[in-house]
């Protein structure tokens, strides 16, 4: 693990923030062989950081000690190379268990999750993450979605407590985003605070984030078809607005719409897209469940699609790619 702090090694990151789905075996079990593969296969194809447990990594499934040993698999396959950032979530004490699980196994920083089921007022917010953020040594980027939901003077003081660096915003408001980076920016004049697009599939909404300043963006994408991923994160980056709006028009926005037919297809549709490319990491765990035959189906034309608009921009794949097992 390097020892420079997360903060600066996602300010210029140059390529998509990949969040790995968690390795089943037939029996149920975590597949630790499985899921190193899936690692490796992301960082070679050039992840910016790997975003492991988190929602897409089903941390809700987990055990506790699940969640270290899986973890502790993410650093070892990144070997420095990229941080390795864990999810930490639930009610403050379990959220501080998790957290302090994630810093023994190596991990360079943590996702802190909304706090479970409860809807808490700002007050309430603000200690529960200062309370996780003092955990631990790890640098915390907090997720803003469902019953986390920030005022913009809740995110100054965020941005105030030591530890926190960043935003992660899964809840889509603009008009709240641009009030939260003018918030801060206003307050705390100089200081760097990193912004993350953290809505499933963000690539559909990236150019009216950047619209707002915030470049950085989870991609649920790039767990499965990194090619696409990466051309559009390039195209994004150059302005090519030609090739950004084709795959929008011929990728994303399907993807978005096949997406939206079923509960839990944000984890359970990017799981049978990794198999669907060859990497053999199970089924998703209950509560959530697959995908019916016909969406997988599906699916698989909208990647084909995908490739077919890569192709006609002359950002296909040079050599057909080897599946991990």
């Amino acid at each position: 693990m390097t020892s420079a702090p997360l903060a600066a090694r996602l300010t210029h990151v140059a390529g998509p923030l990949f969040f790995p789905v968690t390795a089943y075996g037939p029996d149920g079990a975590v597949d630790l062989d499985a899921f190193r593969a899936h690692v490796r296969t992301g960082i070679d194809a050039g992840a910016a950081a790997v975003f492991a447990c988190c929602g897409t990594g089903e941390f809700h499934a987990l055990t506790p000690e699940e969640f270290r040993l899986v973890v502790a698999a993410a650093v070892e396959e990144t070997a420095g190379e990229v941080p390795v950032v864990a999810g930490a979530g639930y009610g403050t004490a379990l959220a501080i268990r998790y957290a302090k699980l994630a810093e023994e196994a190596g991990a360079d920083g943590l996702l802190a999750m909304p706090p479970y089921l409860v809807f808490a007022d700002q007050e309430g917010l603000l200690a529960h993450y200062t309370a996780l953020a003092a955990a631990t040594s790890l640098e915390t980027i907090v997720y803003q979605r469902d019953n986390a939901v920030f005022t913009p003077e809740t995110v100054v003081a965020l941005a105030r407590t030591s530890g926190v660096i960043g935003l992660k915003d899964g809840y889509g408001d603009l008009d709240l985003m641009q009030r939260i980076v003018s918030a801060v920016r206003t307050e705390l004049p100089g200081q760097d605070f990193l912004y993350f697009n953290g809505l499933p599939t963000a690539e559909l909404t990236g150019l009216a984030y950047r619209g707002i300043g915030v470049t950085l963006y989870s991609s649920a994408v790039f767990a499965f078809a990194p090619d696409i991923a990466l051309a559009f994160h390039r195209a994004l980056d150059a302005g090519d607005d030609e090739f950004v709006n084709a795959l929008l028009d011929h990728f994303y926005r399907p993807l978005v719409e096949l997406r939206a037919k079923g509960r839990g297809y944000a984890v359970s549709l990017v799981k049978a897209a990794v198999r669907l490319e060859g990497h053999a990491v199970g089924e998703v765990r209950t509560p959530l469940t697959e995908p019916s035959a016909a969406h997988v189906e599906e699916l698989a034309g909208i990647i084909e699609r995908g490739r077919a608009v890569l192709e006609k921009y002359g950002q296909a794949r040079t050599a057909p790619e080897e599946p991990a097992v």
